[in-house]
């Protein structure tokens, strides 16, 4: 039993969940950070889309058992080496997905069809769509615009178009940046057997995407930061008003404050596209964030700044 339990965790991949906690920016840029109620229920869309992914994660395991025996690093993993079997897999796979569709429509309707259109996207794509050029990248990044916008419509919260721009815009670039990373890790073995697109792809023509997606990443995050000022604070915490009495008032009315994280991105999408181009990890983004100190340290920073912006200088401005 204990060996079973750790087989399903194994193949669940919670470091995974790490894409999901995209569905905390609706609750970040609309801001209610601070507000218990909304920050219990964002936490609980985590959860729940964890759930989801999950179930996502194993099914996929199955229906590619064939090519991940014949894959370097996927032949380990519990199903594919046989040390999970596949009706317990198939077993967990429904109930967790059935789990975590029940607990989405008591939190929210709009929320529960956003997870309901994720699980129906990642079905057609473990089946057909991810043999599509083209079309399995869009799709990988439509997985992540879901995420954020499962994060939405769990607080009932508006995002605005240059917001969705970046999502699209870094999603695509995360996507394509997977297909290259994989070509690296299958430069010894005939991609054809793993993900036949792979044949489609030429590093050359991935290179060019991934210049593409990471400028039009920067651009568009440059935009939001420059036309979507911060949310108002003051309204959802009338108390801290006293807080900020001692500001210049030279300072008090700025909405540009956000775009000292531009250079942050800059670095992060550099720092990203050095790593797909000289190592094999960028197979999967969790992975490189974890691994990566100056990665990760360049993401914290832009969190905490993004944080001090619009909840700090958000006071003033309200």
């Amino acid at each position: 039993m204990a060996s079973l339990f750790v087989n399903l965790v194994k193949t669940a991949r919670p470091r995974q969940s790490l894409k999901n906690l995209a569905l905390l920016a609706p609750l970040v840029f609309s801001g209610y950070l601070f507000s218990l109620p909304e920050l219990s229920t964002a936490l609980i869309s985590v959860f729940i889309f964890s759930l989801l992914t999950a179930a996502v994660y194993i099914f996929n395991d199955i229906i590619d058992l064939p090519s991940d025996q014949l894959h370097p690093y996927k032949k380990n993993r519990p199903i594919a080496s046989g040390e999970f079997p596949i009706s317990s897999a198939f077993f967990f796979t429904v109930f967790i997905a059935f789990l975590a569709l029940y607990l989405a429509i008591k939190l929210n309707f709009f929320f529960f069809l956003t997870c309901l259109v994720y699980l129906v996207l990642q079905f057609f794509y473990t089946f057909y769509l991810k043999k599509i050029v083209l079309i399995d990248v869009i799709t990988i990044a439509t997985g992540f615009v879901l995420r954020v916008y499962a994060g939405a419509f769990a607080l009932n919260v508006h995002m605005s178009v240059w917001f969705l721009l970046c999502v699209v815009s870094l999603s695509l670039f995360l996507a394509v940046g997977k297909r290259r990373a994989e070509l690296t890790v299958l430069k010894n073995t005939p991609s054809a057997k793993h993900r036949k697109t792979l044949t489609h792809y030429s590093p050359e023509i991935l290179n060019n995407y991934l210049s593409m997606f990471s400028a039009s990443s920067l651009l568009s995050y440059a935009l939001f930061t420059f036309f979507e000022p911060p949310p108002p604070i003051f309204h959802k915490f009338p108390n801290l008003h006293s807080l900020v009495e001692w500001v210049p008032v030279t300072l008090i009315g700025t909405t540009k404050w956000l775009m000292v994280t531009i250079p942050l991105v800059i670095f992060g999408i550099m720092r990203y596209t050095k790593i797909i181009y000289e190592g094999e990890k960028a197979e999967a983004p969790e992975r490189v964030l974890l691994s990566d100190r100056q990665l990760l340290g360049s993401v914290i920073i832009w969190g905490l700044l993004v944080i001090m912006v619009i909840y700090g200088l958000g006071f003033m401005r309200s």
